[in-house]
């Protein structure tokens, strides 16, 4: 299958995990991608290696840094002749109790998780528009936008945000072909999670709250990313897809206990 066939895409924080499910999957489906990166140099090296040959390239910067995302999308567009598709997935956290998050970190987490997808959708939405031919945002965003995450306050702010900006900036281009949707998934296998992943206790409860029984790998979240950023659907925008083996479905719930039965 080649949905994505003659694309042009960039893919932010593509050196491991999602992102790089992401690119690799893009690729195979006919796009010819960016792999951005900041320091994981050796994963977007094997990020590209995963693509059919001649369909992607490494490009270096800090999502949070205007500068440094300005000359991203000028190296991109002048390689690619063009932008079609930004994938917002650059993402980072911290587990601290609020009371002593110190600002430094906290700062550090909206600027890439939240200033960083602005600025790259700002920039990809002046593309588009010079192009005059629409174009696609995708955001990766989390369950956390409605499921509270102690210890993750700054993560879970800067998700809800992305959910508002995700909303606001689709509303705002629908009328110029420009569609604006995100993916929230829920408990994956990926490097960020190696906490629970390697640890049969603690993934086994992670898994006990998800209705599906089972964490999702991030091919299963790179094929909804796929399916946003082509034609099937044209007419979607504005939306959050959560992909959480159910997640957000309130499992406690599969018990009728609040209703005494």
């Amino acid at each position: 299958m080649e949905r994505l066939k003659g694309k042009n895409v960039l893919v932010t924080g593509a050196s491991s995990g999602i992102g790089q499910a992401i690119a690799i999957r893009f690729a195979k489906e006919g796009a010819s991608v960016a792999v951005n990166y900041f320091r994981g140099k050796d994963g977007a090296d094997a990020t590209v290696a995963g693509m059919p040959a001649g369909q992607g390239f490494t490009v270096q910067a800090d999502v949070s840094d205007e500068s440094q995302v300005k000359a991203m999308f000028a190296d991109v567009t002048a390689k690619l002749g063009g932008l079609d598709v930004l994938v917002n997935n650059a993402g980072i956290q911290k587990p601290c109790p609020s009371h002593e998050v110190e600002m430094m970190d906290f700062d550090r987490i909206l600027g890439v998780n939240l200033r960083g997808p602005f600025l790259c959708a700002r920039e990809a939405i002046r593309v588009f528009l010079k192009q005059g031919k629409g174009g696609v945002v995708l955001n990766n965003s989390s369950v956390h936008e409605v499921i509270p995450k102690p210890k993750y306050v700054s993560y879970s702010i800067t998700k809800g945000g992305m959910e508002n900006m995700t909303r606001s900036l689709a509303l705002e281009y629908a009328d110029r072909g420009i569609r604006v949707n995100a993916v929230g998934p829920g408990a994956i296998v990926t490097p960020i999670n190696l906490a629970w992943i390697n640890n049969d206790k603690a993934r086994g409860e992670v898994e006990s709250h998800i209705p599906m029984g089972r964490a999702g790998g991030s091919d299963e979240i790179a094929s909804v990313f796929a399916f946003l950023a082509s034609d099937e659907a044209s007419y979607i925008t504005g939306q959050t897809i959560f992909a959480c083996g159910g997640l957000t479905l309130f499992p406690e719930f599969r018990v009728a206990w609040a209703s005494g039965e």
